[in-house]
Parts: structure tokens; sequence; C-alpha cells
């Protein structure tokens, strides 16, 4: 004959009550926008922000776009509704978005301090970073800003370390710039994989429909045509690095097919690009290889030869020196993380 189970026997038997899921962390994110301000950036922050906080359980990141005065703020032929700087909330990051000729007041750089003070992180889109720069809020760090801007910058903030570069990021993710167009979602993919793990930088890529996100060592591309102060003999001399580099010409070669001495070349390229000609090209050549390590099937021999390098060992030697780890570790961390399950923080 059956017994019922005893009630110690039922108490193991019953499933414990299922635990209440961890609510997400809530992440509020301002947009200071000053006047100019440009559609492009301004919509690569607002999407990224939006995607990020589908895609993973973590946090979310909600948006609110904040002006001096709390007053419509004309963005191209959009008006767009902003709440005042006195909106007190928690910020966790504030990102001020600006363009050339922006201006801001003292209240606002003020503003500003307070918030860095709060420790809020702060981050310079298209021309914002010099408006983070007046406030004093750069010095010692790397910025980025819009192309047509750097030099003048670079005058008027020499404690500031600027760079060409698409975007920039300090050790603590708390200082952040960008150039302008779609460098916004360059920055905003690999700040939130910082958080959340590659993983969601390869499914926010997805979901963006961008190509690929540029990493922080590449330049920003210039105009090939001199509207923003470039030079036709640059824009040759790049062209001709960009055709070649499989095969890499001598800086020489390069500076004859161009029409120009050396010296003039390496003038150029140090004025407009910060770099000497022969730094540029190996740069491009690592970049490119560093995609092909990332997106192709190709043996890290195959990928080193076809950007221009002698052997396995001098691209190794050359990739390490530049990205500090080996084509193998690039190779190896891309396939940990599409291994990994989506929203499982990578491993230390």
């Amino acid at each position: 004959m059956a017994h019922p189970p005893s009630a110690g026997a039922a108490a193991l038997l019953t499933p414990p009550p299922a635990l209440p899921a961890q609510a997400p962390e809530l992440r509020a994110c301002g947009l200071l926008l000053l006047d100019g301000v440009r559609l492009l950036p301004l919509a690569g922050v607002l999407e990224a922000l939006e995607w990020a906080s589908r895609l993973q359980v973590e946090a979310i990141y909600p948006t609110t776009l904040l002006s001096p005065s709390g007053l419509p703020v004309q963005c191209g032929a959009l008006e767009l509704r902003t709440e005042a700087l006195t909106l007190g909330l928690p910020w966790h990051v504030v990102f001020v978005c600006a363009a050339e000729g922006s201006e801001a007041s003292q209240e606002v750089l003020q503003w500003l301090r307070e918030q860095a003070l709060a420790g809020v992180a702060l981050a310079g889109v298209d021309g914002g970073s010099a408006i983070l720069a007046e406030a004093g809020l750069l010095n010692n760090e790397r910025a980025t800003v819009d192309g047509h801007l750097l030099e003048a910058l670079q005058e008027d903030f020499p404690d500031v370390v600027w760079s060409g570069n698409v975007w920039e990021m300090n050790a603590q993710a708390n200082r952040l710039s960008c150039a302008g167009g779609s460098a916004s979602l360059d920055l905003l993919i690999a700040w939130l994989a910082r958080s959340h793990g590659e993983r969601l930088a390869q499914d926010l890529t997805l979901s963006l429909g961008v190509e690929r996100p540029r990493g922080r060592d590449e330049r920003q591309r210039r105009p090939s045509s001199d509207q923003r102060g470039g030079s036709p003999k640059l824009a040759e001399a790049l062209s001709l690095m960009e055709a070649n580099l499989a095969e890499p010409l001598p800086t020489e070669e390069v500076a004859r097919l161009v029409g120009v001495s050396r010296r003039q070349l390496e003038r150029l390229f140090k004025q407009h690009l910060d770099a000497l000609p022969s730094r540029y090209y190996l740069e491009l050549r690592l970049n490119r290889a560093r995609r092909l390590l990332q997106q192709s099937s190709q043996s890290i021999l195959q990928i080193g030869l076809s950007c221009g390098f002698s052997s396995g060992p001098h691209f190794s030697n050359a990739y390490k020196a530049h990205f500090d780890k080996t084509p193998r570790d690039e190779r190896s961390q891309r396939a940990a993380a599409w291994r990994r399950p989506a929203g499982e923080p990578p491993s230390p």
C-alpha cells in the first residue's frame, strides 16, 4: 500500500519559488543641444542608446534633450523640444552636441563643471569637445573634434591632447569625444561595449546597419577637395597609399608620383594629419589587416602578406606594437565574443 509523502519529503519535492528578475539599471542620458547642432551626429547617439536598451537586459538608457533655456532648438529642418538644465536628474552621462560656431554661456560651462564633480561622464559630439575644453574639462585628456576645427582648437586649448582620430575615450570611460557625421555611432558602440561586452557591439553593428564600427585608432577621412583647408596633393598621396596597400610604395616614390619633394610631402602630412607619411601608411595597412582579421576567414599569414608585410613575424610584431596584441589574439577575442551567449559579460 502506497503511503503519502511526509511533510518533509513534500517540501523537498516542491520547486522553490521563482526569484524575481532583477530590474535593469536606469542610466539617464542627457543630450545638451547648443545652437547649430547637426542632425546626423545627434541621431547617431539617440539610435545607439535606444537599440542598446532593447538588446541587453542589464540597463536601459532613457534620453532627455536639454538646452540652456529649455526652449525648442532648431536642428536642420526640425524643431526639437528640450528641457532646461535645471532638470535635476542624476545623469549617468551628458552628451554635448554642438557644431562650429556654437557658443556656451558661463552658466552652461559651470553646469558642466558641476556634472563633472558629481561623477557624470561627459562626451563631446561633433563640435561639443570645444565646449568641454572651454569649461576646462579636457585638460591632459585625449580628445577629438570634427576635423576642420582641429587646428584652431590646438591653438586655443593647448592643454588638451587633440587628435585627428574618429573618436577618443579615456581609460575611465568618463571623457569621450567624436568627430561629426556618423562618428557618434562608432563612439557609442565602443562605449556601450565597455559596459556590456563585445557581443552587444556585434548586435548593435547589425541593428544599426553599420558595415563595421571604426576603431579609435582610425583617423578621420578628409575630403579630397579643399573644402576644409585640405590639399589636393595630400588627397592624391592618400589615394595612392590606399590603392597600394599590398605592395607599399616608398615615401620618395609617393612624393615623385604626386609631384612634390619628400620634404614637402612630410610637411603636408604633418600639417593636416599630424603624422609622417610612413607612419600614416603603416596605420592604413594595419587597420585594413584588423578588419580582415575580424571579418574574413583568410589565414593570418595571408592577411599579413596582402597588407604589405614581408613575413608572419614582421606582421605580428608590427601589429602588436600598434594594437598591443598579436593578430592571433585579435582573432581569438573575436571568436570568443561570437561564442559568448547574449548578455554574458566578457571574461576578465
